[in-house]
């Protein structure tokens, strides 16, 4: 039985390129630099026994490469899946905006129920 142990959260931005895709890749970092896991050990698990599931919320999902965003985490089974959120603020002078992309990260183990 798949059981969630842990959620994290992380922000993203792209303030001068638009750059969707960047502004993800930071919001993942956001996510996981901000916050140590130590939940394999505490469980006695292998690391590599993570189920991760990445949720991604930006304006322009389809700018973002979900494939490549799983090169960001060290270890675990990783799904992305990227869905329209976020926020574009546009800038004063009316030409482009600044990019903010939102991570959730969802950490799971495959364990016999408690």
């Amino acid at each position: 039985m798949r059981r969630r142990v842990a959620t994290e959260f992380g922000m993203g931005t792209s303030l001068r390129r638009e750059d969707h895709g960047a502004a993800v890749a930071r919001a993942v970092r956001d996510a996981l630099w901000r916050n140590a896991l130590t939940a394999a050990e505490v469980l006695g698990m292998p690391k590599t026994a993570m189920r991760i599931e990445c949720v991604i919320g930006v304006q322009k999902p389809e700018a973002v490469d979900a494939e490549a965003l799983k090169a960001e985490f060290p270890y675990g089974e990783v799904t992305v899946r990227v869905t329209k959120g976020g926020l574009d603020v546009p800038k004063p002078s009316g030409e482009g905006a600044t990019v903010i992309a939102h991570a959730a990260i969802c950490v799971s183990f495959d364990m016999e129920p408690v």
